[in-house]
């Protein structure tokens, strides 16, 4: 229990460095990852991730040429970048100027960098005066060991980023979401896409030194993946993607200061892994359990208003309908029928006297504005979509379950119908003129 508050209560010096550091790393990640996925850039992260590693040997070897030891960081980091740079304006060259996709594209550029990578870092092993033990801490990270100017990096780069995101949140926004309208109207497509990607490589640059160059993606895309799931605005997006990066880097250095031996980047991105699980099942806005509750909660409605309208259709103009009759409508099995009337007279909606049906007040006149709005859809399809009535029941009923009030005056004025019940374009299943 000591050990557990000393941690959490970043009483050692070390802790609180590499949980500063890395919280703000995950913020920074979380903010541009939200921008990279809607903009369909997920995998840039990748390439850039993996082109680092080129850009890491070569920066070394250059150190070296020069009389350096080759391991310093600010050198490292810097050939880094540019390695990343160079492979995210490659990606962008072969979209642009070639029939190839955005997939062929980054596969070529990653798969292409990442074997320089390991034939470069092959040299440095062979090099009599010089080993690659030092360069692992870039492929697998060194979130533990950081130091005082790592951690400071880190989160000066971090603000600047989040700063960038802010400032350019108006631009970046039109960009993930109309590039086409953004270029219209005179906004500088590239320039933007070019900063996004800049954005992209500080982040992955900064978080080789926590997570290594194979986990920086998972810190880039999973926060922002999970907090898709739980809103459909791209500013709230964000600040929860970001904040869910903060806690994943936060609970994956508790952990690896808890546990011995266990690697934090690792259970960083385990972290991350479990937030988006979470966010998979619970989400609010796509979450499995509540889109099978719009699932079920849309067929009972669909069932429900079919149930109506048959009632309706086959009742009109007598006082009741016959049970059997219903079956007819739509193929309906005896057992779905009965279900159906169940729940209808249930909610008040219909009476039952034997095998008779009868419409309550309340029942009917919601069955009228059923029908009303099915067949205001039928006859719109009619006139506008060139569709045969005799098809016209089919395409009418795959729509009129989502119809709103809107939508229903739109039909009325262009129908010029008004309140009035159209009679049926067609004949009616299972209904004896």
């Amino acid at each position: 229990m000591d050990d557990f508050l000393r941690v959490l209560l970043l009483q050692e010096y070390n802790t609180r460095l590499v949980v500063i550091g890395t919280v703000l790393l995950g913020m920074a990640a979380g903010t541009v990852g939200s921008l990279l996925l809607l903009r369909k850039r997920a995998l840039v992260g990748d390439v850039i991730s993996h082109a680092t590693l080129p850009g890491v040997g070569l920066a070394f070897l250059f150190m070296m040429m020069f009389g350096g030891s080759g391991r310093w960081s600010p050198g490292l980091l810097i050939g880094a970048a540019a390695a990343g740079l160079l492979a995210a304006g490659l990606v962008m060259c072969i979209r642009r100027t070639t029939i190839l996709k955005d997939d062929a594209a980054m596969a070529i550029v990653m798969s292409t960098a990442f074997g320089l990578g390991i034939a470069v870092l092959g040299v440095i092993q062979d090099m009599p005066s010089g080993n690659q033990a030092g360069l692992e801490s870039i492929i697998f990270g060194k979130t533990a060991s950081m130091i005082r100017s790592e951690a400071i990096g880190i989160g000066i780069t971090a603000i600047v980023i989040l700063v960038s995101c802010l400032v350019l949140y108006k631009e970046f926004r039109l960009l993930c979401f109309d590039e086409q309208y953004a270029g219209s109207q005179g906004w500088p497509v590239m320039v933007l896409d070019v900063a996004l990607l800049v954005l992209g490589t500080l982040v992955t640059v900064i978080g080789l030194q926590a997570v290594g160059l194979i986990l920086i993606l998972a810190m880039l895309i999973i926060p922002a993946a999970a907090a898709r799931y739980w809103t459909d605005r791209l500013l709230m997006m964000m600040f929860m993607s970001a904040g869910l990066g903060a806690l994943s880097a936060w609970f994956g250095v508790t952990i690896s200061a808890l546990v011995p031996r266990m690697p934090a980047g690792s259970i960083i991105v385990l972290s991350s892994s479990v937030f988006f699980l979470i966010s998979l099942l619970l989400g609010s806005r796509r979450g499995l359990i509540i889109q099978i509750w719009h699932q079920i909660s849309l067929r009972r409605r669909v069932g429900r208003q079919h149930i109506l309208r048959a009632i309706w259709e086959c009742s009109e103009g007598r006082s009741s309908v016959h049970r059997d009759h219903l079956i007819g409508m739509r193929s309906w099995s005896t057992g779905r029928v009965a279900r159906l009337l169940q729940a209808a007279r249930r909610r008040g909606e219909i009476s039952m006297d034997s095998e008779q049906v009868i419409l309550t007040d309340s029942g009917g006149a919601q069955a009228r504005d059923i029908v009303r709005n099915h067949r205001l859809w039928e006859l719109f399809l009619i006139k506008h979509a060139d569709i045969a009535p005799t098809h016209v029941d089919r395409d009418a009923d795959a729509i009129e379950h989502v119809l709103g009030l809107d939508m229903v005056e739109e039909l009325e004025a262009a129908l010029s119908q008004g309140d009035t019940l159209p009679t049926s374009p067609h004949s009616i299943a299972g209904v004896q003129s």
